[in-house]
């Protein structure tokens, strides 16, 4: 036998062992979470967090996940990318080749969530992100075709771009619009390139594409140019630390014309940012809360009870990855990485938190619907659904 045909078994063992009984002989299975627990979106982090806290507590509480007639508890590590795409790539590389994790979950921006899953498919390891939907997040850069280990629990930019200018045409029935987005950051600039194309497609007029930095704190000239062009609307993909102070700084010059935001707007700590700025403004979501399912209304108020506060999309979706890994987990019948994957990218269908998803073979990125919200009296509202 060769030296790489043995080392290859050694590591192959190593991985079950550590793996497998990795909690004083009872059968447990790693699994990473990477989150943005510091950094510009400490939020997102901590929704991420809490619900995979929660997630692993109701797994194990239940006795663990059956694989192949044994119970297995799942043994959860958890790293922070500090909302760093170069931290995202090494909390990837020591929870694939230190703690053995059989899957990661996370990160959820896109910044992180593009190369950890280049690493995720590089080694073979299952990523399901819950929160990125940059479409390169499961898109191979060299070949263009869908990533084999790499998954998402949330829609993609292209659908929440359609969504949205769609939403702007023929329900606000607006033609006149300006943009204004982070160009350094993956998901919003995808978010703003998308909508850009998809709203003039549709007959609308993009009068204003104006772009900024991640870190700037000052947006007046931006914001000058864009008062110039009289938009009726202005699309802002920020994340929920930008918006309050983009909106702010709109409304001491004399802007009027109401922000339209997407995804990355879904924070509540927008709303306490923002002190009322956001009010009846809109946004892209991927669920409402208000509008829950019977079966969403459980994880609802199990995470209030935990937690004192209702969960956010990132609490949520985070909550379908691990559930979607769960039934890929209970079909592989065995702890395999490969199994894994094989029986991950066999689920036809999964009825989750945020509501029904439709995988087709050969695609990580599930077809579902997204909703509208509005930020009223402080709280963001259910206005509609909107189905791929």
């Amino acid at each position: 036998m060769s030296k790489i045909g043995v080392a290859g078994i050694w590591a192959a063992l190593a991985f079950v062992m550590t793996t497998v009984w990795a909690g004083g002989g009872e059968p447990t299975i790693k699994i990473g979470v990477i989150a943005e627990l510091t950094g510009d979106i400490p939020a997102v982090g901590a929704s991420c967090k809490n619900a995979a806290l929660q997630a692993v507590e109701e797994i194990n509480a239940a006795g663990g996940v059956d694989v192949g007639g044994t119970k297995y508890k799942i043994d959860l590590k958890i790293e922070d990318n500090g909302s760093k795409a170069d931290q995202a790539a090494l909390c990837a590389q020591k929870l694939i080749a230190q703690e053995r994790v059989l899957a990661i979950i996370g990160p959820n921006a896109s910044l992180g969530a593009v190369p950890a899953s280049s690493i995720a498919e590089s080694t073979k390891t299952v990523l399901i992100t819950p929160w990125s939907t940059n479409p390169k997040t499961t898109l191979d850069a060299r070949s263009n075709k869908p990533k084999k280990y790499v998954f998402r629990a949330c829609y993609t930019d292209p659908f929440e771009g359609r969504v949205l200018a769609r939403f702007v045409r023929d329900t606000l029935k607006l033609d006149k619009v300006a943009v204004l987005y982070d160009v350094a950051s993956e998901a919003p600039k995808s978010q703003a390139e998308l909508f850009r194309q998809i709203f003039n497609a549709t007959g609308g007029s993009t009068v204003a594409f104006e772009t900024y930095t991640t870190g700037d704190r000052d947006f007046s000239a931006q914001l000058t140019k864009i008062r110039e062009t009289n938009p009726q609307l202005i699309f802002l993909p920020a994340y929920y630390n930008d918006v309050p102070l983009v909106v702010q700084q709109a409304k001491r010059l004399g802007i009027t014309a109401p922000f339209l935001g997407s995804d990355a707007w879904s924070s509540p700590d927008l709303i306490k940012l923002s002190q009322g700025a956001v009010e009846g403004y809109h946004f892209a979501n991927h669920y409402a809360a208000d509008a829950a399912t019977p079966e969403a209304q459980k994880f609802i108020q199990a995470y209030q009870t935990k937690y004192g506060k209702t969960p956010d999309d990132v609490a949520a979706l985070t909550y379908d990855a691990f559930g979607l890994l769960v039934e890929a987990l209970k079909s592989a019948g065995k702890v395999d990485r490969k199994a894994l994957r094989d029986a991950l990218a066999k689920v036809p269908s999964f009825d989750g938190v945020t509501g029904h998803m439709k995988f087709v073979e050969g695609s990580g990125d599930p077809i579902k619907s997204a909703v509208i919200l509005q930020i009223k009296d402080g709280k963001f509202v259910w206005v509609c659904n909107a189905a791929p």
